[in-house]
């Protein structure tokens, strides 16, 4: 159910970056002179546009790349709000009343954007994105309750790939809607509104915050899953250690990698759709397929790589550390050399295809690599934490769709190949500082009653280690 509900909540998110390429009136670029050779033919004779109800609003590269950052203004609004909550109160309302919201205002959005236009849309988009806000911290605090440490990789991974799994079924199936349907590009929104909606009635029945209230739990999985966490995590609401929180280095560098990730993650995601039809000039229902294709390798990998992950854990084979850094290590540099490479083949549309694919799959070990790592660093505030690392992750989902439509003003190839280069320096950067100061144990201030050894945390420093008084005084 997490995976479903974060797969909604991706398809209600992404369906427009197929929807507002037949939204569009044809011509709508900048009218600046452009090399020939710089642009492609089009494909087997095929328009982008191929649905006579679409092709109606009249937006330029700049208010295209507004609407599509606008999500992202509300998103990073109600991520620490959201993880603080799902902290306190549980991650069951938390996230399923989040894309409860989220399907409502998708539902609406073809009435919304045909009354007011591209300003009723972005209105509507931030909206989203404030009900969507808190779905990765609610997720991960559920994760905490419900995934002891040496399953955390699998079960996390399963649940933070439903991101994957509704950019796959948003961009293929948007495709195929928008291609068959009498009504052309609103179909989408009515479709997957009420798959959200659908979802969240099914959540309220089966789901629960943690094993001890879930009504259908068998006594024997209650004790296991009891056992194998209750040395690091709580019931009792307790005050956020703020400070700690705030000093730690782990985070920061858990920060980076998320930074990183969301920047290349976003730039795909929301563009992909918009450089497969205007630059390589692929049909609608082609574009859907192929830009759903890169996703469907990288959920694949991220799988694979999480069993490796939880298996070189439970063996003792590599540190919970360096298994997230060799991850998140293969989830940067991989994507950042095949987008490049992509950049420099032209028009090949076959081959462009193929290094968009291997190199978005290659992202796929992030998931067991950076994403669950907040869990590692304290499963007690572990939506607090997903929610400061989405929070900064949220910004580069507001900056990246802007900062194309900026530099791709008339759709070329040269235009992109900037955009991918500035997309391979956010990885490589970043990837730096996460493997420089990231750690996948359990930090002090998990527990603001004790520390992992059960000496009181307040004569611990923020490193772990005993003031020399102290060591003194315990030794005497």
């Amino acid at each position: 159910m997490g995976l479903l509900g974060v797969t909604n909540a991706y398809t209600m998110r992404i369906c427009l970056s197929i929807a507002i390429t037949e939204m569009v009136a044809a011509g709508e670029t900048s009218t600046n002179d452009t090399n020939g050779d710089d642009t492609c033919p089009s494909y087997q004779g095929n328009t982008t546009s191929t649905n006579n109800s679409g092709g109606s609003f009249h937006w330029d590269e700049y208010t295209q790349g507004i609407i599509l950052s606008s999500f992202f203004w509300g998103y990073v609004i109600t991520q620490l709000p959201g993880g603080i909550l799902a902290d306190k109160l549980g991650g069951k309302y938390t996230l399923g009343l989040g894309i409860f919201s989220t399907a409502v205002f998708t539902l609406l959005t073809p009435i919304v954007v045909e009354t007011y236009d591209s300003t009723g849309l972005i209105v509507l988009r931030i909206l989203m994105g404030l009900g969507e806000g808190t779905t990765f911290p609610a997720a991960n605090v559920l994760i905490a309750q419900w995934a002891p440490p040496h399953e955390r990789s699998k079960i996390g991974t399963v649940v933070m790939t439903g991101s994957q799994v509704g950019t796959i079924v948003g961009n293929a199936l948007s495709g195929v809607l928008i291609y068959h349907s009498a009504i052309g590009w609103r179909i989408v929104f009515y479709v997957f509104g009420t798959a959200g909606v659908v979802w969240f009635l099914a959540w309220v029945v089966l789901c629960y915050n943690h094993p001890d209230v879930h009504p259908f739990i068998t006594e024997a999985e209650k004790k296991y899953l009891h056992d194998t966490m209750k040395e690091h995590t709580h019931r009792k609401s307790r005050p956020t250690p703020w400070k700690r929180i705030l000093l730690s280095v782990p985070l920061w560098a858990l920060v980076a990698g998320k930074v990183g990730h969301d920047w290349g993650f976003y730039t795909m995601v929301t563009d992909l759709p918009k450089y497969m039809s205007n630059v390589l000039k692929f049909s609608i229902q082609a574009n859907g397929f192929l830009s759903a294709l890169p996703y469907v390798l990288m959920w694949a990998v991220s799988l694979g790589a999480s069993f490796v992950a939880d298996w070189s854990i439970k063996a003792g084979k590599v540190s919970i550390t360096n298994v997230r850094k060799i991850c998140t290590t293969i989830a940067s540099v991989g994507p950042a050399i095949f987008i490049i490479v992509a950049s420099y083949t032209g028009c090949d549309r076959n081959i462009v295809v193929i290094l968009f694919t291997v190199g978005m799959g290659l992202m796929g070990p992030f998931y067991p690599g950076m994403m669950v790592n907040a869990i590692d660093l304290s499963p007690n505030y572990s939506g607090t934490l997903m929610a400061i690392m989405n929070a900064f992750g949220a910004l580069t989902g507001i900056l990246a769709p802007y900062v194309v439509g900026v530099l791709t003003p008339n759709q070329t190839i040269g235009e992109w190949r900037f955009v991918f280069w500035i997309t391979f320096v956010v990885f490589f950067a970043s990837n730096l500082v996460f493997n420089l100061w990231a750690d996948g144990e359990i930090q002090p201030w998990n527990d603001t009653g004790k520390s992992r050894s059960g000496k009181n945390i307040e004569n611990i420093d923020l490193a772990g280690r005993q003031p020399s008084a102290v060591q003194a005084r315990n030794h005497r």
